[in-house]
């Protein structure tokens, strides 16, 4: 039946669905390259400030030896990883949005390829962007030591553009998630009828 024409205009059932829902590609790549260019900008820039930040330590370097000269302190270590963590979350979430953005937006890419790599991209742009508020803290911590009320209040406010990203693009990853791997009506009709088969 996937092959059987129709009289009147002489498509198939896939034929017929491209022609009518040639708008709602155009508009599903237009609002994908959107997202994934603003990611992709926002990505670059995590990436630009965490390389950068991995060779200015907080404290600076000895003159003699050229280690930080925080080497020792337990907070430092966080200050690293987090730092790390920031850069290889950022630069995967580059590379993914890239990914979208070179793709080739067939019908069948809308199904599973690019809702996946889109969540993929938001999950590590998240992971970026707390990663690099922690590496932000700990380096806050370090530098003022007995300064309390100025660190507490630091990571309030660093803590806001997580709440902020959370805020405005869960909900984005929340519908992409269950639009893709929540079945569908397709799933419901074939397991109704393999139940009424089993009948």
């Amino acid at each position: 039946m996937h092959e059987y024409r129709n009289r009147f205009d002489g498509l198939t059932a896939r034929e017929l669905f491209t022609k009518n829902h040639k708008k709602l590609i155009e508009d599903a790549e237009n609002s994908t390259k959107g997202t994934a260019t603003s990611c992709t900008v926002v990505g670059a820039l995590i990436i630009t400030m965490m390389f950068a930040a991995a060779f200015t330590v907080p404290g600076g370097n000895d003159g003699n030896t050229g280690l930080p000269l925080f080497l020792d302190h337990k907070l430092f270590n966080v200050f690293i990883v987090s730092d790390t963590i920031s850069l290889v979350s950022s630069t995967s979430s580059v590379i993914t949005f890239l990914g979208i953005l070179t793709s080739r937006y067939a019908e069948d890419d809308f199904l599973k390829s690019l809702p996946t790599k889109m969540m993929i991209g938001l999950i590590t742009l998240f992971f970026s962007i707390s990663s690099m508020m922690i590496a932000f803290s700990c380096a806050l911590i370090i530098m003022l030591d007995r300064k309390a009320w100025i660190i507490t209040l630091s990571i309030l406010f660093t803590s806001f553009p997580v709440i902020l990203f959370v805020w405005s693009l869960f909900p984005l990853l929340i519908k992409i998630f269950l639009s893709t791997y929540r079945s569908g009506m397709f799933d419901k009709r074939k397991k109704k009828s393999n139940h009424d088969l089993n009948i």
